[in-house]
């Protein structure tokens, strides 16, 4: 057993709302989203709405958005870095799981991109996660299939379509890096 970790404070949504910054709350354990990002992260940000909302110009039902609350139960409130809902949000944060998230590494939030936020994602139905690693100039696209992540691509300039059934997003990999 793990003594200090039986020690550790558990917060909720209610905890959170009271909180100044940004954080993110998974499974009763608070996480700061500081610091900032870093400018290469927020760039690759940027440009990733940018071909988001350029592939969903035409699309009536998603819709790409910058972090919002997703709250995913009491004690899970995530923000993702880059998301597409196919349904139109109803509070100030949403609550059912997004078509599609793009989550960019720094070195403080790899590891929780990488696992903790690959099974919350993989078991709330995202049908597609995309891992951008800056460095390395890449992004891991994963497909949900039978309720599990498999692996697409494996991206550097490549043109993907995320079929979203309601829409299709033709997304060119090689814009995010210039």
């Amino acid at each position: 057993m793990n003594t200090a970790r039986s020690y550790q404070p558990y917060y909720t949504y209610e905890d959170y709302l009271h909180w100044e910054g940004k954080w993110e709350i998974i499974e009763g354990t608070a996480y700061a989203m500081a610091p900032a990002p870093m400018p290469i992260h927020q760039n690759i940000s940027s440009k990733i709405a940018r071909v988001l909302e350029e592939s969903l110009d035409s699309c009536k039902t998603c819709r790409a958005y910058l972090p919002v609350d997703w709250k995913i139960s009491e004690d899970t409130i995530v923000q993702p870095d880059n998301l597409v809902l196919c349904y139109p949000p109803e509070n100030s944060y949403i609550t059912k799981a997004p078509a599609l998230i793009f989550e960019v590494l720094s070195p403080s939030t790899a590891q929780k991109d990488e696992h903790l936020k690959f099974e919350i994602y993989e078991r709330e139905g995202v049908l597609y996660y995309v891992i951008v690693n800056p460095n390395d100039r890449m992004a891991r696209v994963y497909r949900l299939q039978d309720g599990r992540y498999v692996k697409a691509l494996d991206a550097t300039d490549e043109l993907f379509q995320f079929d979203l059934k309601a829409c299709v997003i033709s997304f060119g990999f090689s814009r995010i890096w210039e």
